[in-house]
């Protein structure tokens, strides 16, 4: 497809990508789900030697996620701590200590900034016309999948299935996540930020899967880093949940949801512990079930791909990469017909991490069944009562 983009190809193809002019500040926008902590750890793991090619990366972890979702007006993950505008303070002092060296800043929830007028604040602070912006790209197919477990780790309770009908079926398209396509509309994303900066200063990468190291030698030309010096760093954390995981962890949203729990316990002990713990000690095997997206779906993620590449190509953006991959049709994941089963393995580390971050005393009887055994009190109150007393142990702690 011609478009009146400036074309540029991943170095795989042959071609040079231009390194960006020394002391740019580079923004990568993200948005979600499109290599955004793979590139995020190999940077921060480079970070001392890109120093010494006059490319540093101002922030202290791996994400500056509190500072940008605080950037962006938006509210932490479901319990986590709430940001807060010195979040962001501290991120911007430290980008200002670069001085007139290159930096990279990365992280995708600068892609749920609201409106022009935040994204106006974010580059100004930034440096104005230093900043240079990034955007990563996937097909939707690849994309939806990934996001709605992601969703279910913050408490979202709908089914795959439902979700999609939702998301592509029920205008407007905005429930329950009204962040996803403000995420992965990419045309307008790419068309919200291109107004604020400049298309010239606005580059699209879309990210083919089948050039794993593809991703990391962008980042390497256009940062003027040498070739091999970005390296994938193993992140078990980061994984995809399998079907049988994400369902088994969405019907506890339900329950927890039900009994009225507080939000902070559902971070500390699910999120953190649970989940966290399961994905770090529990790699899926080949009997593991993917999450199988239909064919109605996939190719209506198609059809809204070639929208969103041809709206792409008028913005005048450079794009590198092939934008045809956005409107590919995606092979779905094997699907099956029989209900997904979670591992006994995979269940008692779910567990062990819950209980791990949990406090390790044992609880006393509240007030409210002091003067009944665990046998008579509902499981209901019982649940509550446990839920309450973990969160204050953990507040103590």
């Amino acid at each position: 497809m011609e478009t009146d983009c400036t074309r540029d190809e991943l170095p795989a193809n042959g071609s040079v990508i231009t390194p960006l002019p020394a002391g740019t500040r580079l923004l990568h926008i993200g948005p979600h789900k499109t290599g955004t902590t793979s590139i995020q750890g190999a940077l921060f793991e480079a970070r001392d030697e890109m120093a010494r090619h006059g490319v540093e990366w101002p922030a202290t972890t791996r994400h500056p996620m509190e500072a940008v979702l605080a950037a962006c007006a938006r509210t932490g993950m479901m319990g986590d701590t709430e940001p807060t505008e010195r979040h962001w303070e501290r991120l911007l002092e430290r980008v200002r200590a670069t001085g007139r060296r290159t930096s990279v800043i990365s992280s995708e929830f600068f892609a749920d900034a609201p409106d022009a007028a935040t994204i106006e604040r974010i580059v100004e602070q930034l440096g104005g016309d230093r900043v240079h912006v990034l955007v990563t790209l996937r097909p939707l197919a690849r994309i939806m999948p990934s996001q709605w477990q992601q969703y279910v780790q913050n408490g979202l309770r709908m089914g795959y299935e439902e979700w999609l009908e939702h998301m592509l079926r029920k205008p407007p398209y905005e429930k329950p996540n009204p962040s996803f396509w403000h995420r992965h509309r990419h045309d307008r994303l790419v068309e919200r930020w291109a107004r604020v900066v400049g298309p010239e200063r606005v580059t699209v990468v879309v990210v083919d899967e089948r050039d794993k190291g593809g991703l990391m030698r962008t980042f390497e030309a256009l940062l003027g880093l040498p070739i091999g010096l970005l390296r994938p760093v193993p992140d078990t954390a980061n994984r995809s949940l399998t079907l049988a995981e994400t369902e088994m962890l969405r019907n506890l949203n339900k329950e927890f949801r039900a009994n009225e729990l507080p939000e902070e316990l559902y971070s500390q002990l699910v999120r953190n512990g649970a989940v966290m713990h399961m994905k770090n000690t529990c790699t899926p095997g080949p009997g593991d079930v993917k999450i199988g997206t239909p064919r109605w779906a996939v190719e209506a993620a198609a059809e809204i791909g070639a929208e969103i590449a041809e709206r792409i190509g008028g913005t005048g953006v450079r794009v590198i990469g092939d934008m045809r991959l956005l409107s590919e049709m995606q092979k779905p994941a094997t699907r099956t017909e029989g209900v997904p089963r979670i591992t006994p393995e995979a269940a008692a580390q779910a567990l062990y991490g819950a209980l791990a971050a949990a406090a390790a005393a044992p609880l006393r009887h509240t007030a409210a069944a002091k003067s009944r055994t665990v046998h008579q009190t509902t499981s209901k109150e019982l649940v509550r009562v446990l839920g309450h007393r973990c969160l204050k142990r953990l507040r103590l702690r």
